[in-house]
C-alpha cells in the first residue's frame, strides 16, 4: 500500500500532525543547503552567499541547460549537478549583489511544472503544498487563458440562469438547422 492511500485514510487531526512534521523535515532539510531558493511557475530565483568583499571575477559559475556549478575560483565548489529540470539557457543570468550574495536566475524550460529542488541530488520539496500567488490572465499561455476564460463566462451564466457557452453553440446550431430546413416542424421537438 503506497503512502498516498495511507494519507487519504487518516483523520483531519492526523493529517495535520504528518504535514506539520514534514513540513518541519523539509524546512531543516532546505535550511542545511548552502544556498535558499524560491520559484514561481515560469522562474526560480537562488541566492547563494558568498565571504564579503567577493567579486564578480572571483567566482566560478557555470549555468548550462541541465547542469549548475557554483564556486570561488581555485576552492571547492558550493553546489554542482545536475538541475532537476530543463532551463533557457539564454534567459537564464546570475549577478554579484553587495559583495556578499550571488542571484541566480534561472528561466524554466517548461513554465507549467514546479521543481521538487534545484540539483537532484538535493532533499525534495512537497510541491503539492505549494501555495502559488494569484497570477494574472495575462500571465497564462492563450490555450490555458482561453480556456480560464471559458470557464469563468460559463461560470457567470449559471449563476445568472442563462445558457452556457456550450449551450449558446447548441442553439445557434439549431437555429441554423431550422433556417436552413423551413419544411420541418420543431414545435413538439424536446431538445436537450
Amino acid at each position: 500500500m503506497s503512502s498516498e492511500n495511507d494519507y487519504d485514510k487518516l483523520t483531519k487531526e492526523e493529517r495535520e500532525a504528518r504535514d506539520k512534521v514534514d513540513r518541519e523535515r523539509e524546512e531543516a532539510e532546505q535550511a542545511a543547503l548552502p544556498y535558499k531558493w524560491k520559484q514561481e511557475l515560469g522562474e526560480v530565483d537562488i541566492t547563494v552567499p558568498v565571504p564579503k568583499g567577493t567579486r564578480a571575477r572571483d567566482l566560478a559559475v557555470i549555468i548550462q541547460k541541465k547542469k549548475l556549478s557554483v564556486g570561488l575560483k581555485g576552492q571547492e565548489k558550493i553546489m554542482e549537478g545536475e538541475l532537476c529540470r530543463e532551463i533557457k539557457l539564454e534567459d537564464s543570468t546570475w549577478t554579484l549583489e553587495d559583495q556578499q550574495s550571488l542571484l541566480i536566475h534561472l528561466e524554466k524550460l517548461n513554465k507549467q511544472q514546479w521543481w521538487d529542488n534545484i540539483l537532484t541530488h538535493h532533499p525534495k520539496i512537497d510541491t503539492r503544498k505549494i501555495q502559488p500567488e494569484n497570477s494574472k490572465l495575462s500571465d497564462l499561455d492563450g490555450e490555458t487563458r482561453g480556456m480560464v476564460e471559458k470557464m469563468m463566462f460559463d461560470n457567470q451564466q449559471k449563476q445568472m440562469g442563462k445558457p452556457t457557452s456550450d449551450e449558446l453553440k447548441k442553439m445557434e446550431a439549431l437555429k441554423k438547422f431550422q433556417a436552413a430546413h423551413p419544411e420541418l416542424d420543431f414545435s413538439n421537438a424536446k431538445i436537450s
